[in-house]
């Protein structure tokens, strides 16, 4: 009996230590996805207000020689994906008026940039120029709090980094010296079903007045 005290007191011992190990484990805060993580930090310095929207998931933004996004979401069940960018202008904005004032260097107005980089993403997902652009309403614009915005549809060239999807919607929207997103919705069908999944996302995003 007396040779048993030891071995009891390293059972009990064990299983002390696993019961408080598998306690603390279960008590630790949850890791925190990179990604979305520093998409809200975007978020947060461009000013706009981000709420996710129901029946989306967060899928891995795409990041290649292709495309580089900052964030992606999916519809499961009705096979959209949404891929987003953001892009602060307050930095931008500051070097634009310094580089005035010096007239030493000539810089793009960073407020009219979203139309040149909309435009590139358009011919890139067509390999061609043969599209058209549309222009935001004012309304739309305000409901958005944004100063200007842009709309292509198109017809996708067949590849594999765009998952095969057959058409695109890329939605644009800037807010003066603040901020630009870019969102592209990719699916096979142009039906009511896809445009209530635009509609849905597009007004999960909202600039600060």
């Amino acid at each position: 009996m007396k040779q048993s005290k030891p071995l009891l007191f390293i059972l009990f011992f064990a299983i002390f230590f696993y019961c408080s190990a598998h306690c603390f484990a279960q008590t630790k805060p949850l890791h925190i996805n990179s990604q979305r993580k520093d998409f809200y930090l975007l978020l947060k310095d461009a000013n706009l207000k981000f709420t996710f929207p129901s029946g989306f998931a967060e899928i891995k933004a795409i990041n290649n020689d292709y495309f580089s996004f900052d964030f992606a979401l999916e519809d499961p069940k009705q096979g959209c994906e949404v891929w987003l960018t953001v892009r602060p202008q307050k930095q931008n904005w500051i070097s634009y008026k310094k580089a005035q004032s010096d007239k030493k260097t000539e810089l793009a107005n960073p407020d009219s940039m979203y139309v040149d980089v909309t435009k590139a993403y358009a011919t890139e997902l067509t390999g061609s120029k043969n599209f058209m652009a549309r222009d935001m309403p004012a309304d739309v614009l305000a409901e958005y709090n944004a100063d200007g915005g842009k709309s292509y549809l198109l017809n996708l060239r067949d590849m594999a980094v765009l998952h095969h999807y057959k058409y695109a919607l890329i939605v644009s929207m800037q807010k003066d010296h603040t901020g630009t997103l870019i969102a592209i919705f990719f699916t096979n069908y142009k039906d009511t079903d896809f445009y209530r999944d635009v509609n849905r996302v597009s007004h999960s995003f909202k600039f600060d007045p």
